[in-house]
């Protein structure tokens, strides 16, 4: 264990001691933004900040497929320090797949260029669901490895956890693949309910498996991703998928860990998402930061929100548009705001502007 690291232990709750690695980040601007505490700038990190627009994150993965690469301890850890080496970003997020966790339990899921998750055998049936069994922590040694090693390399910088939200790993799990309209994961939703209730009851027990590992091995906080949500309407969330993301931030809880919920297209579930669990709710570019403060209401904190695609256009108006969200986030008050895009990091965006606005965020959200 390096000097930058904690020795302390603490008790699992099946009785396991796991050390307590996070000592370090603990006084992060990060880590005081999920706590509402007075923080030196607003904290910054991007999703898809490890990938494909960094060439040194194309060098490593070269004639690597994507789920081994998620499998290699010290691969991950490399690919998860590229941006923070890079971008100075105040959080590192963890290098993995949503993906992961069902592979780890023997589905049979392949992630094809160009296209995404594939799975060879969907799930439409009660005999389907039982291919779909508990995780274990020895599912994923990997997974413990490599947050390990993270931990230890990262030092005061945070490590977030990662993992996908039962809603969308349930639907690609029923379509077979990415879908536009989801029309046969609703089919299940509305037409069988009582199936749909067990698929994504069982996901939210693999999920929460999941994140427990990550966390115990020495995540700092922890984000669930629901790619997919925003095509629900609110009452179809509330009734079919809340419950079991609830369960994911329940199981958690005890951890003391920020958890984080983000999903694409959820402007109108966002006081939802944050009932559902979340400390700190995701934001995309669609709807501004003072607007969601109102949807979500008192007590949560932000992430958001930038237009990826901003970052396309000359640095002035970069700025520009940077600045109009750290203002918007005002209406926060000490509730925190986290900096990021509104959605991921695109493969074409050029490094230099990300690293660029980070710098810039900084200087313009110092206290």
């Amino acid at each position: 264990m390096s000097e930058t690291t904690a020795d302390t232990t603490a008790a699992t709750p099946d009785g396991r001691t796991t050390p307590a690695r996070r000592g370090a980040a603990h006084d992060s601007a990060f880590l005081r933004a999920c706590r509402h505490e007075p923080v030196p700038h607003t904290p910054v990190w991007f999703m898809r900040q490890a990938g494909r627009s960094l060439p040194e994150y194309l060098k490593v993965r070269e004639g690597i497929p994507m789920l081994e690469s998620c499998m290699r301890p010290e691969l991950v850890k490399e690919i998860t320090l590229q941006p923070v080496r890079r971008h100075k970003v105040d959080a590192a997020i963890f290098f993995s797949d949503i993906v992961v966790p069902l592979k780890a339990v023997g589905i049979d899921v392949e992630i094809k260029p160009n296209v995404g998750p594939v799975i060879a055998d969907p799930i439409r049936t009660f005999e389907d669901l039982q291919r779909l069994r508990p995780l274990e922590p020895d599912d994923v040694p990997y997974i413990t490895e490599a947050v390990g090693l993270l931990v230890d390399e990262l030092g005061g910088t945070p490590l977030i956890g990662f993992a996908g939200a039962p809603y969308t790993l349930a639907s690609y799990l029923v379509e077979g693949g990415p879908s536009k309209n989801h029309e046969n994961t609703k089919a299940m939703m509305y037409g069988q309910p009582e199936l749909w209730a067990a698929l994504v009851d069982r996901l939210a027990d693999i999920t929460s498996a999941f994140l427990k590992v990550q966390i115990e091995a020495g995540a700092s906080a922890i984000q669930l991703f629901d790619s997919w949500v925003g095509s629900l309407a609110p009452d179809d969330y509330r009734r079919s998928v809340m419950p079991a993301s609830t369960k994911v931030f329940d199981a958690v809880a005890h951890y003391g860990v920020p958890r984080i919920h983000f999903g694409v297209g959820t402007g109108e579930l966002l006081g939802l998402m944050g009932q559902a669990g979340a400390d700190i709710v995701g934001v995309d570019w669609r709807v501004p930061l003072n607007v969601a403060a109102d949807r979500v209401g008192p007590g949560k904190g932000l992430q958001g929100n930038l237009d990826p695609a901003v970052l396309f256009a000359p640095t002035k108006v970069v700025e520009t548009k940077a600045r109009e969200v750290l203002h918007a986030a005002q209406a926060l008050g000490d509730s925190g705001h986290i900096f990021n895009l509104g959605h991921g990091v695109l493969p074409s965006m050029d490094p230099d502007a990300l690293s660029r606005l980070v710098a810039f965020v900084h200087e313009a959200s110092a206290r």
